[in-house]
């Protein structure tokens, strides 16, 4: 009997490559924004260089104006270079921007590179985000997303562990050359593994690259000019003023102020916490203790109030989790203990960077298609004045002479804020169909992931 053997189709890649590449670059990337907080003691206490707590603050929002401007300018070229070419690009830039921060002779120099190494971190998170949707399992997207930036805490995490190491035998250099570490353990994975995005060869005119593309992975292009979540999705050119006309308006002021009040917590905590817990008599190890468990409270808060969000709706638990930040942050004031501020710490975390991730995924289910990229642009645009605005107003209330509870009363004002402008933001307009929402594009600031994929089974949940 004569048989025919079909040789069956190769089979698609995995894209669990390209979304680990973006885990350790975010991974990196909380590390070296974070890791100015580790060393913000040992710079205090440098005689030489004689800095104020005000003038450390500067120097910690430096990073986040690079980031800010490095986002623009990032937004600006990947539809020209690619998102491929931008990663690459950002992480050789901040990681040798990192190992110059570790050569700085003067405070200035501190700053300035400091500054150079944001521009690089600028252009890494919303393009790895970007690839983490394009490239992850199309029934996981949203899990994937959120496990993928969960690498923002763990860098923290990371810097907690190191400077505990390292720090007080070695010195302040030493953390900021650590985070040169991905010029030689991701760059190369990533020149070897990491491929062009799909969407981006298709909206090029490139289309049989993105083919080869799409069969190696396992992509679907949709119709060529995309369907609901494929790369290609047309976008509409009159959503861009959506967001401010009637009906949408003080919703989108509202989460803007929610958005500043949120980025300001992350980073006005991560800066200065081990510096404050320094002023409460704990010694240089203990203090950073408490960095590593703020972070660890954002990886958990992270995971448990998404799947909340998604149960009981994004509205209720962000505002929940802004409650729970003000009051834990009031009572770090008090003397409790180590075991119990240990644990008020945790839920600051948990309420802090957990609750600006749930700020981001609130706006994308808000808004309409049409209206929601620039609904998210302008959240993360006021955001990140939030993200700059914290590590100065930290400098500000150690170096005030206000007394020590206010180094944190300062900071329960913004959280009690936010929970006040989230509970003000009206419903959701009763026009809006509910439906399968499709895959949004993903746009970040200095701290923020909007969900990849959102589904709104019934009109109840989508306006509640």
């Amino acid at each position: 009997m004569h048989t025919t053997e079909r040789s069956s189709p190769a089979r698609p890649r995995s894209g669990l490559a390209v979304v680990a590449i973006c885990f350790f670059t975010i991974v990196f990337d909380g590390y070296d924004l974070i890791v100015y907080g580790s060393v913000v003691p040992s710079l205090l206490g440098n005689q030489e260089w004689a800095l104020t707590p005000a003038q450390a603050g500067a120097i910690g929002s430096y990073a986040l104006i690079g980031m800010l401007i490095g986002a623009v300018v990032a937004g600006m070229i990947t539809d020209v270079v690619g998102r491929r070419k931008i990663i690459l690009v950002s992480i050789a830039w901040f990681s040798v921007a990192m190992a110059l921060c570790s050569t700085a002779s003067s405070p200035e120099l501190l700053g300035l590179f400091r500054f150079v190494a944001g521009l690089g971190l600028g252009g890494v998170v919303p393009t790895t985000i970007a690839l983490t949707v394009e490239y992850a399992p199309r029934n996981r997207r949203n899990l994937y997303n959120a496990l993928m930036f969960c690498g923002y805490p763990v860098g923290g995490c990371l810097t907690a562990l190191v400077a505990m190491a390292l720090l007080a035998e070695h010195g302040w250099r030493v953390m900021f050359l650590v985070g040169a570490a991905p010029i030689v353990l991701i760059l190369p994975l990533a020149i070897w593994l990491l491929p062009e995005s799909a969407s981006y060869l298709l909206a090029r005119g490139r289309r049989a690259e993105a083919e080869a593309v799409a069969a190696r992975y396992g992509l679907d292009l949709g119709n060529g000019h995309g369907e609901a979540g494929e790369p290609g999705e047309p976008r509409d050119r009159k959503g861009f003023t959506l967001p401010f006309r009637r009906g949408y308006l003080a919703a989108t002021l509202l989460f803007g102020a929610a958005s500043f009040c949120g980025l300001l917590l992350v980073y006005g905590l991560n800066t200065w916490l081990p510096q404050i817990m320094r002023q409460a008599g704990y010694p240089l190890g203990p203090s950073l203790r408490f960095l590593l468990v703020l972070n660890i409270g954002a990886i958990v808060g992270t995971i448990v109030m998404s799947v909340l969000a998604d149960r009981i709706g994004a509205k209720a638990i962000t505002v929940c989790a802004f409650l729970a930040a003000t009051v834990s942050i009031y009572l770090m004031s008090f003397d409790l203990g180590t075991g119990l501020l240990m644990l008020c710490v945790a839920v600051a975390g948990l309420g802090s960077v957990g609750t600006q991730i749930l700020v981001n995924g609130y706006v994308a289910i808000f808004y309409p298609a049409a209206g929601r990229g620039s609904a998210l642009g302008w959240t993360l645009g006021v955001g990140r004045a939030g993200a700059i605005a914290g590590p100065l107003l930290g400098g500000w209330l150690l170096g005030s002479g206000l007394g020590f509870e206010w180094n944190f009363y300062g900071f329960v004002l913004p959280a009690l804020l936010g929970a006040l402008f989230i509970a003000a933001i009206p419903r959701a307009n009763r026009r809006r169909r509910a439906s399968v929402v499709e895959t949004l594009p993903v746009e970040s600031g200095a701290l923020g992931t909007i969900p990849s994929q959102r589904r709104a089974q019934t009109s109840h949940e989508v306006m509640r």
